[in-house]
């Protein structure tokens, strides 16, 4: 018997008109290693929270069977291990080794076993923090490796795996891909991934949905990617070897200091720093997780005090307010001025829809509103405008992130990661939407381990 099998499965979520996946078949045998792909909005994070018996009748409308060994998928949760895209979801302990072992202990494995996994996974996803080690504390990229661990020590039937590695800089990257290994062979592995040369060793078939529903493609790397590569890169999905544009660099040289950072930091998160953010530039930042990328961009942003240091924007700002740090300016004033996108899109959300949520900023500063429609079609969010932004999928919930930001029209823009989760099409018109706004004189920020990215729109890299 197979291991999963899903029948003319779709998913509609309660209030949306359109269904988020809809008429899938598929069979994956027990021990297969399945990459699970399409372009942004497909419906894979949906595909995977129903293989987990995670999707609820009270919050949406359900076709089809979802199945493990025959079983309804809600009746086998604890067969199933998963790893979400924002780890922050399914992180519930203060303390790194309780977070590991509350699952454990919730399935009721002996004491004598639990500590002993514990270590076992968190040495196998390269976490090396104690075990004691507050998770407020953790970097992003820190929390999705101890997500990871979390589940990796339940040893599940089937490990299911969205975009694992997508928070984590290149070392930690490589050694949750490399943790894959330990694996057991019986268990059935189905992941989500944007970038896909790393993962080639470990996937034995990849299946694609399509934006309308159903599979399109099943079988081989070699096979799909050999007869079907353009087509699927053209639709947005990242297939190995197909070229990307040339970089975007800017028409002219920097202009005016818009930001200046004098020995910034944030005790303990932020060790002393120097920085320089000039009109019509990018500025990537790059660096390890735990360095403090996000930090610096909060504070440059005007979002958090430092703790030494100072940020001067005063050729931002008119008047007496001038010679105030961005961070004591009143709020309309900075969102005009500096825009941030978070790490994580749903901590900047406010409003029911996409539109009402892309019109917050215009009405506060009295903008005309047609930037909106203008940003929906260009993000290509249109279709979602009347969605709640909570409903989104990560990569959609990303580009509206960064809507949001742009709709204030600042002068300065610090994006935190910005090309997270997203197809390979949209990854593309973000580079676009970016660098024009650089050469239009907006001064760009990026904190980024998407070092292709970097080096698509960058003119200067700041390593940490």
């Amino acid at each position: 018997m197979s291991a999963v099998e899903l029948r003319g499965f779709g998913w509609r979520h309660a209030g949306r008109k359109a269904w988020a996946v809809r008429g899938v078949d598929l069979r994956v045998e027990r021990g297969e290693r399945v990459l699970l792909l399409g372009p942004s909005g497909a419906g894979k994070s949906t595909l995977l929270a129903a293989l987990a018996g995670l999707l609820a009748d009270d919050s949406g409308e359900r076709e089809g069977t979802v199945e493990i060994d025959g079983l309804d998928t809600r009746k086998a949760r604890e067969r199933v291990g998963i790893v979400f895209q924002d780890p922050e979801s399914q992180l519930v302990m203060s303390r790194a080794g309780d977070d590991v072992a509350f699952g454990l202990e919730n399935r009721g494995v002996p004491r004598a076993e639990i500590w002993p996994r514990v270590v076992a996974a968190l040495r196998a996803v390269g976490f090396d923090h104690p075990v004691d080690r507050s998770t407020a504390a953790l970097s992003g990229g820190e929390k999705q490796r101890l997500a990871l661990a979390g589940a990796l020590a339940l040893r599940p039937d089937l490990l299911l795996l969205d975009e694992p590695t997508a928070n984590l800089d290149p070392v930690g990257a490589s050694l949750v891909r490399s943790s894959l290994r330990a694996v057991p062979p019986d268990t059935t592995v189905i992941m989500v991934e944007h970038r896909l040369e790393p993962v080639m060793p470990f996937v034995d078939r990849v299946v694609v949905l399509a934006p309308g529903g159903g599979v399109v493609a099943s079988g081989s790397p070699g096979s799909v990617f050999g007869r079907l590569g353009p087509s699927l890169a053209a639709d947005g999905i990242w297939v190995p070897g197909q070229p990307l544009p040339p970089p975007r660099r800017a028409p002219a040289l920097a202009g005016d200091e818009l930001l200046t950072a004098d020995q910034l930091a944030l005790s303990p998160r932020l060790a002393p720093i120097s920085a320089r953010v000039r009109a019509g530039e990018a500025l990537a930042v790059v660096g390890p997780n735990g360095i403090g990328k996000s930090t610096l961009a909060l504070l440059l942003g005007g979002l958090l005090r430092p703790s030494s240091g100072q940020v001067v924007a005063s050729s931002l700002l008119a008047g007496r307010d001038a010679a105030r740090p961005p961070h004591a300016w009143r709020a309309a004033a900075l969102a005009s001025r500096i825009g941030s996108v978070f790490q994580d899109p749903e901590h900047q959300f406010v409003a029911s829809t996409v539109y009402d949520e892309l019109a917050v900023g215009p009405r506060r500063l009295g903008l005309p509103l047609p930037v909106v429609d203008s940003l929906l079609s260009r993000l290509r969010l249109d279709h979602l405008a009347r969605a709640n932004p909570y409903t989104l999928s990560g990569g959609e919930a990303r580009r509206l992130s960064v809507a949001t930001a742009l709709a204030a029209a600042p002068r300065v823009l610090v994006l935190d990661e910005p090309t997270f989760g997203q197809d390979r099409r949209t990854w593309i018109e973000l580079v676009d939407l970016l660098a024009s706004l650089r050469d239009e004189g907006h001064g760009l920020v990026t904190v980024t381990h998407d070092l292709e990215f970097a080096d698509a729109l960058a003119d200067r890299r700041m390593a940490l």
